[in-house]
């Protein structure tokens, strides 16, 4: 099992900026993959980014060209770079490995961008 701890959230207006971090208690090399995930009011759980142990990345369509998922496997962390942001990224976010293991949820950092 790992304990994952989110930080970097606030909030922030329409078009600004925002990076989170995610650190890992244990080497985030145990896993294939490694994903940012959101949760907005009243919907589901949802996958922003993913990251292969190779560094391939995947985004949602939702957010393509605005955020960057990275990871530095010293640190055991991962981090998602958020700009151009938009009152729909509005949510709590999450990371987990992908596929995500349901015991290892944090408890996750709140992102509000206001308009």
């Amino acid at each position: 099992q790992v304990q994952l701890v989110e930080s970097g959230g606030g909030f922030v207006q329409v078009g600004g900026s925002l990076r989170l971090s995610c650190a890992a208690s244990k080497s985030i090399l145990s896993f294939n993959s490694m994903g940012w995930y959101r949760q907005a009011p009243g919907k589901q759980r949802e996958v922003v980014a993913v990251i292969s142990v190779a560094e391939e990345t995947r985004y949602a369509d939702s957010v393509k060209g605005r955020f960057t998922i990275s990871r530095d496997n010293v640190q055991n962390s991962i981090y998602l770079q958020m700009s151009k942001l938009k009152p729909e990224d509005t949510a709590v976010y999450y990371c987990n490995s992908w596929p995500a293991m349901d015991n290892s949820w944090g408890p996750g950092t709140q992102v509000t961008v206001s308009s």
